[in-house]
């Protein structure tokens, strides 16, 4: 079998059958569902009607995740099942959240052929809804694609991995010739974990942002919005508390300068200072913005990213509490050790 879709899913009601749906019309050049290729749905212990919905979509072969043992994490134990149970030459792991577009699944089993990579991974295109969500979202991304240069993740010769769990496509005989998620089976952020091994073992990795191939809306509400995050960025990115502080100056120019502004031009009488605050200002948006238009989201969703500054440098903070300080984190319904 050329290809196995794996898709782990714990309380995924309002999503799997989208996500489902879009799989199986995908008609991969001609591969046959269930002959060529496979869908594998691995339900983690769903309370809600998640499994009920899988069970509705013509051609997705549905299964249950083990028994959580300690050590592991939900997705870990699930995805690790599916792929024990798949067939397929190539596992494409992909979330619950996501939708794809026709034929993106084989055309990512060609392009890893082609550069002739064991990892292939894709950042999604994000769907936000909601003040917070537009506002937010792409301060994060903007900071993970500086953080994770697709040129540099790309360059075997440099050490930088990354990778993103929403669409991560494997070479079966590397990923278990490599221990697969069993590897790294208590890591919160799996993939990354993944494609550390994967560029650590020069097995050829590939990473980008593929908006034509898949898209995701990762949270769908604001509480959801701030445990993802705050189980992930001290993760993602090192240097969270300097992060945060940079980001509240951004926030202190941003609004503060206009305030100054106004105070030059209506009490002092020296309009070279009015000037040189103007151009301090505009400096500052300049670099705010150029910054924000690397997160791939909409100017008119980053426009608003100014008001989420507190929230993301708060989360930056959270984050880094819970991973170094209580070292525990939570992510649907479980709670998993950190450090």
């Amino acid at each position: 079998m050329r290809l196995s879709v794996i898709v782990p899913a714990r309380n995924e009601e309002d999503c799997v059958g989208e996500c489902l749906r879009s799989l199986a019309a995908q008609q991969e050049n001609g591969w046959r569902l269930n002959q060529e290729w496979e869908i594998l749905l691995v339900d983690d212990h769903s309370t809600d009607k998640t499994r009920a919905i899988a069970e509705g979509v013509a051609g997705v072969t549905v299964m249950d995740a083990p028994k959580l043992e300690r050590g592991w994490t939900g997705k870990n134990n699930a995805v690790w099942a599916g792929a024990r149970a798949a067939q397929g030459e190539w596992l494409l792991f992909t979330d619950a959240d996501t939708v794809h577009e026709p034929g993106s699944a084989s055309r990512a089993v060609v392009e890893a052929e082609r550069h002739e990579v064991a990892l292939l991974s894709y950042s999604p295109r994000q769907i936000v809804r909601g003040l917070w969500q537009r506002a937010l979202m792409p301060l994060v991304f903007s900071e993970l694609a500086m953080t994770y240069s697709p040129a540099k993740v790309n360059d075997p010769q440099k050490h930088l991995a990354a990778a993103n769990g929403q669409f991560l496509l494997m070479r079966r005989n590397v990923y278990f010739a490599n221990g697969g998620h069993e590897a790294v089976k208590n890591a919160v952020l799996e993939d990354v974990a993944l494609a550390q091994m994967v560029k650590r073992l020069k097995q050829g990795l590939r990473f980008r942002y593929a908006p034509e191939a898949v898209a995701t809306r990762m949270y769908r509400s604001l509480g959801a919005m701030v445990e993802g995050w705050t189980k992930n960025l001290a993760l993602l990115f090192g240097n969270a508390l300097a992060l945060a502080a940079w980001r509240m100056l951004d926030f202190l120019l941003l609004f503060g300068l206009p305030a100054l502004l106004w105070w030059t031009y209506e009490v002092s009488t020296r309009r070279i200072l009015w000037i040189v605050v103007l151009l301090l200002w505009l400096r500052t948006l300049w670099r705010f913005y150029r910054r924000l238009a690397k997160s791939n989201f909409p100017y008119k969703d980053y426009v608003l990213s100014p008001l989420a500054l507190p929230l993301f440098a708060g989360l930056l903070y959270r984050s880094w509490f819970r991973h170094t300080m209580v070292k525990r984190v939570n992510w649907k319904g479980r709670e998993y050790g950190s450090g």
